[in-house]
Order: structure tokens, then sequence, then C-alpha cells
């Protein structure tokens, strides 16, 4: 296609990552450390996360009514979208958050099977851990995409071989932090309802701040080196 006789410019590899890294959603402080709870999503972003899964574990351990819970738990999701309406805040987490849930209810009520509430969590972490691993393989490794923009590094680390190597380990951690999850919470999910408590309290445990702990991590192992100039 083209505009006004001019053939449109494919975008450059510095600008398809720039626009993921924009997407990923992970932020620095001004003085260039990672910061971790923004780019968890903040406390409000944390709490659309963690909220909804907690109120169907509690519900479900407490009244054992399946439909109940997965109802209660859409409904805390909703009020999470109705604030962010009311204060004007970008919808994107919180509706989001939403879709999850509903797919969640749903796979638990059409099985009958409460353990199935977490089963899309499964797949979303296999689909991430797939990713990650491409993206190594085809020496794009994700950490350096979302890293090297926040670092003004641009994709130019690439022709750096120690700071690809840096990456690629970075991006390994966080292959490492998605399969932790899935080594931990599919024997309990297979376990059936005897498992279920330990499943949704250890995917509490694992979600954010297991995710933020490998975010962290990664950010510093993926370090330029410093000189002792500016140092």
């Amino acid at each position: 296609m083209s505009t006004e006789g001019q053939p449109r410019e494919e975008p450059s590899a510095a600008e398809l990552a720039a626009a993921y890294a924009a997407k990923a959603g992970v932020h620095r402080h001004e003085d260039g450390r990672i910061n971790v709870l923004k780019s968890a999503g903040g406390v409000r972003g944390v709490l659309e996360s963690v909220v909804p899964g907690v109120v169907f574990l509690v519900a479900f351990t407490i009244l054992r009514d399946l439909v109940l819970s997965t109802v209660l738990s859409l409904v805390v999701a909703a009020v999470f979208v109705v604030a962010r309406l009311v204060t004007r805040t970008p919808l994107t987490q919180a509706f989001a958050g939403v879709v999850g849930i509903a797919v969640s209810a749903a796979l638990a009520l059409f099985t009958g099977k409460a353990e199935n509430f977490y089963i899309s969590g499964f797949l979303t972490n296999a689909a991430y851990i797939l990713a990650l691993v491409i993206s190594i393989a085809v020496r794009w490794p994700l950490m350096g995409v979302v890293f090297g923009l926040l670092r003004s590094e641009g994709v130019h680390w690439r022709q750096d071989a120690q700071r690809s190597r840096q990456y690629r380990i970075g991006t390994w951690i966080m292959v490492a932090v998605l399969a932790l999850r899935l080594v931990v919470e599919v024997p309990l999910y297979l376990m059936g309802d005897p498992g279920l408590v330990a499943l949704g309290t250890m995917r509490l445990i694992l979600g954010v701040p297991l995710y933020a702990l490998g975010l962290w991590l990664a950010w510093l192992v993926t370090r330029p080196a410093v000189s002792a100039e500016e140092r």
C-alpha cells in the first residue's frame, strides 16, 4: 500500500524493539535502577492481578460452591474495571484481568472442577516460555529488546558479543522463573481437589513476587560494565 504515491516504509528493527518494550510495561527510575513495582503494574495492578484469585480460593474453600466462587471473583475483577473508569486511568490491565478471570471461571464451571480455574495460567505461562526460548534461539533475546531500550542501547547491543551473552542469560532467568511456576503448580493441579488450596497459595507466591524478583535479577545480570571514570 502507498500514501499519495509514496511507498510505505517498513519499520526498522529498532522501531519494532521500541514498540515491544513499550508494550512490555517495564519501567526504570530516573537514576537508572529498574522500577520493579511499576513494572509489575504498580500497587493497583498487583491488586488487580491477585485479589480476584484470592477471592475465588477463599470463597471456594469456605463455601465449596463453585458457581458462587467464580461469580464473586468475576465481580471483584469487574469492580477494578469500574474503578479505572471512574478515575479515568488506562483500562488495559484491569480489562485483561476480567477476560482472564472470565476464561478461568468458564473452564472451572464447564468442567465442574475447581482446579481448572488455574489451567489458563499454565497455558499462558507455557506460551511465554516458548516466546522467550525462541527469542534466544533467533538471537533476539527479549530481555535485550526491553532492557536495551530502557538503557538507551537500542539494539546496538547485538553487535557486542558480551552484551548479547548477558541478555541471553537475563532472558534465561525469566524462562527459569516461568518454568519454576509450572514445576511447582502442575503437580498440585494434578492432585485435584486435595491440592487446590496449596495450588492457589503457590499461584500467589509464584506470581507477582517471583516475577518481580526474576525481573530484578535479570536487570542486575545484564548491567553494562562501568568504567572507572563513570564510577
